[in-house]
């Protein structure tokens, strides 16, 4: 097993640290006080979560965990667009390096041909005039069936579209530089300047989708893109509607 290495991370601006074992990356830098970017990858996470409190599960050494902290002087009422472009930027990392088909489930998931690879957890902080963001990105590098089985779901692993597996020290690598460029040009201009990108990306561009609301209820529509603020827009039978709070329970073509 590849061991994660914050010598061989280095990135210029960014203090990188690595953590053998710690309960989530996220929690840790939420509550650190560094005022510049910070990169935390972490061997395991004994707490590691998704949206909505769900549980990130793992295998030690079988995938890339690691969070980016780092300050926000967006508007509170875009933030919810962070992660919709730390997605935009994780594809587009990811195809250079050979993952033709990366794709992104609204709101926060990788996926390619319908198989989850990985997903994306941004959490904020008020820092005085900015707001600290930290965004929290779980990859799986290397097929396990086992998890496969117990979540009942399938997944997808970097080591199915890249041979040979680069190290997740140069994953990090290749990663960083294109997360940051593009979280740069949503601080600069908002996600506007990005949707396209993101629409070009949407696994499931112009499929039927089912999704559970917030509340329980499920909306059907045809997915129709982002409106301005990343809500979802579906085409239903009563008109165009955004969901902005929600999983898309199923897909299927129109």
């Amino acid at each position: 097993m590849d061991r994660l290495d914050a010598n061989a991370i280095g990135f210029p601006g960014v203090e990188v640290r690595v953590a053998q074992r710690c309960g989530s990356t996220n929690d840790l830098l939420l509550e650190d006080r560094s005022s510049g970017p910070v990169l935390l990858a972490a061997e395991e996470q004994t707490a590691g979560r998704g949206r909505r409190g769900r549980r990130w599960h793992g295998t030690p050494g079988a995938g890339l965990t690691f969070s980016l902290a780092l300050q926000v002087k967006r508007p509170a009422r875009e933030l919810a667009g962070l992660s919709l472009a730390a997605g935009v930027a994780l594809s587009k990392a990811l195809r250079a390096l050979g993952v033709a088909r990366a794709a992104l489930k609204w709101p926060n998931d990788l996926m390619v041909d319908g198989a989850k690879l990985g997903g994306i957890l941004v959490e904020t902080r008020g820092a005085g005039a900015a707001t600290r963001a930290v965004i929290g990105i779980g990859i799986n590098c290397r097929r396990d069936p086992g998890l496969a089985l117990r979540l009942g779901r399938t997944l997808a692993a970097l080591d199915q579209f890249l041979s040979p597996l680069p190290s997740r020290n140069d994953l990090l690598k290749a990663i960083i530089p294109v997360l940051l460029e593009t979280l740069a040009t949503f601080e600069a201009q908002g996600l506007e300047t990005l949707r396209g990108e993101w629409e070009a990306l949407d696994a499931h561009a112009g499929q039927r989708l089912r999704v559970r609301l917030a509340g329980g209820r499920v909306l059907t529509g045809v997915a129709a893109g982002l409106a301005e603020d990343g809500g979802l827009r579906l085409n239903t039978k009563h008109g165009m509607r955004a969901v902005r709070s929600g999983r898309v329970v199923s897909a299927r073509p129109a």
